[in-house]
C-alpha cells in the first residue's frame, strides 16, 4: 500500500497533552513531505486556531477545519469550501440549549461567541489559544445573513449524553452532531464531516481513496478513519473508534502519529 495523503486530527492525536507537537512527530511529517507525501490537518478547531500548527509543519495542502465545514489554504487564507448551519436553525438550537442550562458557543469564521463567559470559556481559550467573545447570541444570529460554521456545547459527559438524543430528534435532519472530547458536543451542517471533506480534498489532489491515511482518536474522526484506505486510531482513542480503525498506533504522548507515519508511510521498521 502506497500512502500519498495523510490527514491528522489535532487534539489528543497530533498534539501532546500540553498542546505541542513532539520533535519526533515533526521530523516524521517533514520527512514524509520531502518524499512527496501530502500532509494535512483535519480538526474541529477554527482555522485561526489550527494555523500555528500548520505553519510550524510547513503544510502546503489545504487544511480541514470545523469538522469539515471549512477547507482552507491556511498559509494564504484562501477558503476553498465553506458550509454553514443556517442562522434560523442555529437560533433555534441556541434557544433550546440555553433553556436547558448548558453552556454553548457559536462560530463565525474566525470568531467564537458565547452568551456568558465562565470556566468553560476560559478552559476553551486555554486549549484553542483564541478569545471567546461575550454577546447576545440571538441578536448576533439575527444579524448574520448566512449562518455559522459550528455550534459547541460544553458540559460533563453524562449531561451531554442526555442532551444529544434530544437534539438529534429535533434537529438531526439539519445538523451533524458529534463529540471531539467527552465534554464537547459539536454541531455542523448535516452535509459535512471530516470524511466528506477528506474525500473531496483527495479528489482535488488526484489521490485515490486507497492512498489516503487518516489518524484520529474521537467520534468526530470516525468518518475520515472509515473513509481512508488506512484508518488509524490512536492508542488513547475511545474504544468505539479503535473498533472501526484498521490499525491502532501508540498514544499521543508516545508519538503515535510518528509511529504510524514511520511504519506505513516511510516504511520504517520500529
Amino acid at each position: 500500500m502506497v500512502i500519498r495523503l495523510v490527514a491528522m486530527d489535532l487534539d489528543d492525536t497530533l498534539l501532546k497533552d500540553d498542546w505541542t507537537i513532539s520533535p519526533r512527530v515533526v521530523k516524521a511529517i517533514q520527512k514524509a513531505q520531502a518524499q512527496g507525501v501530502k500532509m494535512t490537518i483535519a480538526t474541529g478547531r477554527m482555522s485561526i486556531s489550527a494555523r500555528p500548527y500548520a505553519e510550524q509543519l510547513g503544510l502546503d495542502v489545504p487544511v480541514i477545519t470545523y469538522h469539515g465545514a471549512m477547507v482552507q489554504q491556511v498559509l494564504s487564507g484562501d477558503i476553498l469550501f465553506r458550509r454553514v448551519i443556517p442562522s434560523a436553525v442555529a437560533a433555534e438550537i441556541v434557544r433550546y440549549v440555553l433553556e436547558r442550562g448548558v453552556y454553548i458557543q457559536v462560530y463565525l469564521k474566525n470568531r467564537v461567541v458565547a452568551a456568558e463567559l465562565n470556566e468553560w470559556s476560559q478552559d476553551y481559550e486555554r486549549i484553542a489559544s483564541v478569545t471567546v467573545e461575550k454577546g447576545d447570541l440571538s441578536a448576533l444570529l439575527g444579524q448574520e445573513p448566512e449562518g455559522v460554521e459550528k455550534i459547541l456545547m460544553m458540559a460533563d459527559e453524562a449531561n451531554l449524553d442526555q442532551l444529544a438524543p434530544l437534539l438529534k430528534q429535533h434537529y438531526g435532519d439539519k445538523v451533524h452532531i458529534t463529540k471531539s472530547k467527552p465534554y464537547y458536543l459539536e454541531m455542523t451542517d448535516c452535509s459535512v464531516n471530516k470524511g466528506v471533506a477528506l474525500a473531496a480534498l483527495a479528489e482535488r489532489l488526484g489521490i485515490a481513496q486507497a492512498e489516503v491515511m487518516a489518524i484520529g482518536d474521537s467520534f468526530n474522526d470516525l468518518e475520515m478513519i472509515k473513509y481512508a484506505g488506512l484508518g488509524v486510531a490512536m492508542g488513547n482513542a475511545r474504544s468505539e473508534i479503535k473498533e472501526q480503525a484498521d490499525i491502532i498506533t501508540a498514544t499521543n504522548e508516545e508519538d503515535g502519529v510518528a509511529e504510524a507515519i514511520e511504519r506505513y508511510v516511510l516504511d520504517k521498521t520500529l
